[in-house]
Formats: C-alpha cells, structure tokens, sequence
C-alpha cells in the first residue's frame, strides 16, 4: 500500500483535490476532519483547561480559540502540543485499518506536512499549488477572514516555491476544475501502478 500525503498552503486547493481523490475511490482523511471531530470529543476539555473560555458547550470554540492562540507563537505552540498528538494517532488507526483491508492506495491531507516534518509518515507527496494573487483572492472569500489573518497564517507555512521543489507531484490548481481533475488523475494512475507492481513483486 502507498500513502500519499496531500499538502499545500491555504487557498491553494487542498480540500478539493483531496474530494477527487476521495471520487475515485480512493480512501481519504483530512487533518481538519481529525480536528473538528476532536475539538468536540476528546481534545475540548484539554484545550479549556489551557485556554479558559474557549469551550462551548463541551465543543471548542474555534472563533474564541483562534483570538487567544493568533499572533502568540507560545499559546500555537501549547495547541499544538495538545492537538497534535492526538490527531497523529487517529491518522495511524485510519492507515491501519486501510492496510487490513488491503488497500492500494490511501491520502492523508495534511496541510503543515513539511512545517511539520511529516513526511516520514508518508510515500510519497503530491503539492497542490496556483499563483499568489489567486490564493489571496480564494482566501478572503472565506467567512470571518481578515489580511491581517491570513498573513499570520501564511507567516507559518512554507512557501509555495519549496513545497513544490520537494514534491513528488504538483497539482496546478489555477485552471478549470477539469484541469485539476485530470492531473489528480494522473497521480492516481502512476501511483495504483506502482502500488500493483510492489505487489506482484511480493508475492
């Protein structure tokens, strides 16, 4: 089995050619799924006790958690020392349980996969990539997003050029949706090749 890892800055296209993959078939978890699914079971009690004031309701509270943690390099730090190990466990139990089942190919979207050194965890990784302007455009469109925000986000991420130079594959996002598709597409067919000929070598 192969483990792709599905990365790339904000605005970038991540979510919708991790929906492509996921149209093929292909067995898909999301960072952001892992988290919002914790920020209202496991993960809320720990992150009250660190920040207090920013749980609702046993659910965090993602509005009032991003005032206390943005532009604090210490508080991001304490998140992450809470979320972290948390979410890396649930992405283990998800390739687990994919290699039982004798899947070929699985993608983990991990949006801070260099940032955050996760590329021991994964075969090989596929960027998804388009020019700045674009980006920023697709951004603040996002509801509750401000410059000011996604400057400090942009501020933690690698920038586009180094995540590209080591890819294993780039996703040019900057055209049509079709476009998009048929290079997803392509890593998919290079990949399930591959992941068929280990195989065969095995058996």
């Amino acid at each position: 089995m192969i483990v792709l890892g599905l990365t790339g800055s904000i605005g970038m296209g991540k979510t919708t050619a991790g929906a492509m993959f996921a149209d093929r078939g292909i067995p898909v978890i999301s960072a952001d799924e892992i988290v919002h699914a914790l920020y209202s079971g496991r993960a809320a009690p720990l992150i009250e006790a660190a920040f207090p004031g920013t749980v609702t309701n046993a659910v965090v509270d993602r509005a009032e958690l991003s005032k206390a943690v943005l532009g604090d390099d210490a508080a991001f730090r304490k998140l992450e020392a809470i979320v972290h190990p948390l979410v890396e466990r649930e992405r283990q139990r998800f390739v687990e349980s994919q290699r039982q089942t004798g899947q070929m190919l699985v993608v983990l979207d991990i949006p801070l996969l260099f940032e955050g050194n996760g590329e021991d965890q994964v075969d090989k990784v596929v960027v998804v990539s388009c020019d700045a302007a674009q980006q920023k455009a697709r951004v603040l469109q996002r509801p509750g997003m401000t410059e000011e925000k996604f400057a400090a986000i942009v501020s933690r991420q690698m920038p586009d050029a180094q995540k590209r130079q080591r890819a294993d594959f780039v996703v040019d996002t900057s055209g049509s949706l079709d476009e998009t598709r048929a290079q997803v597409d392509a890593v998919i067919d290079t990949l399930l090749a591959k992941s068929t000929e280990q195989t065969d070598n095995h058996a």
